[in-house]
């Protein structure tokens, strides 16, 4: 760590950036203290020394996991690359990154062009081997415990699910109610459709038969009104798409079930990029609770209805 001595007049000649960001959009609506705190690192900057000071929160909402594209943390160095920052400026220097690739990045471009990085402890020059290790150390730390937050938090969630008590996001036809817990949807009318189409399926025993036969009787489905919530509803044309997703979701035979998709990670351009909601084989779930909770149908005509 440095001192003032460390800010000659080439450095305060040059930009000071100011950069904000939280990691949900969740504290970007409900944390203001920080958002405030961070903004008033403007006033620091120029107590410096600095002149002319810039503020990137591109990223607020945006997670330094390395998972996601963060635009400011990129105009942030593009600007290092120019020459023209003098100095990084954020609460607490690991904010800056909580992934070892963007960080070492970072403290490699603040060194070739020796601007400094500045938070609450105080300044630090990359270009001196105590100040590197020092802010070598202190992003390693955040990264270790990012990870023990998130191996706590995923631990926790399967200890609920294995209760068949973790309130996933569950199917139309079902809500999850504050006293007794998963129950089916008290509105009549989508439980009648949803009834319907496993009848249908009864007799004609195909899917795509279901469809052309409801859609003969010019049937509506049930779709949310907000495209996720299952709250309020708008009645569509039945789909396919819909018709398959009730007979293939063990939900419908009062089967909690957990872990039944998966995230995949490949590397692109250089960075790892995760895509999540992959199916898993039957028999790979991590949590399959029968009797769980009233079901439309049984679980043996489910497992024939994905024999058929």
């Amino acid at each position: 760590m440095t001192g003032n001595d460390l800010l000659p007049v080439t450095v305060l000649k040059r930009k000071a950036v100011v950069y904000v960001r939280q990691s949900t959009p969740g504290q970007v609506q409900n944390n203001l203290e920080s958002q405030r705190r961070q903004y008033e690192l403007v006033d620091v900057a120029r107590r410096w020394g600095f002149h002319d000071v810039e503020v990137i929160d591109d990223d607020l909402g945006r997670t330094a996991s390395g998972t996601v594209d963060r635009p400011g943390f990129e105009r942030l160095v593009s600007g290092l690359c120019t020459g023209k920052v003098g100095a990084v400026l954020c609460l607490d220097a690991s904010r800056l990154s909580r992934n070892g690739r963007d960080w070492h990045h970072l403290l490699e471009l603040c060194g070739l062009v020796e601007a400094r990085v500045i938070d609450l402890d105080g300044v630090y020059d990359p270009c001196r081997p105590n100040d590197r290790l020092l802010l070598g150390m202190k992003g390693s730390i955040r990264e270790f415990e990012l990870g023990i937050l998130r191996t706590r938090m995923l631990d926790a969630a399967r200890a609920k699910a294995r209760r068949g008590e973790l309130r996933l996001s569950v199917p139309i036809g079902y809500i999850w109610h504050r006293e007794y817990g998963l129950g089916l949807d008290p509105d009549i009318r989508v439980q009648e459709a949803i009834r319907l189409i496993f009848s249908r399926f009864r007799e004609l025993g195909s899917a795509r038969q279901v469809l052309i036969s409801l859609t003969a009787d010019n049937f509506h489905f049930p779709r949310p009104s907000d495209g996720r919530k299952t709250v309020s509803f708008d009645w569509v044309p039945v789909r396919y798409r819909s018709v398959i997703s009730i007979l293939k979701n063990p939900f419908y035979a009062g089967v909690y079930v957990y872990g039944k998709s998966e995230k995949r990670t490949e590397i692109v351009d250089g960075r790892a990029r995760k895509s999540y909601g992959h199916s898993k084989p039957f028999g790979t779930w991590e949590v399959l609770l029968q009797d769980h909770h009233e079901g439309y149908i049984d679980w043996s005509e489910f497992e024939r209805n994905q024999s058929l």
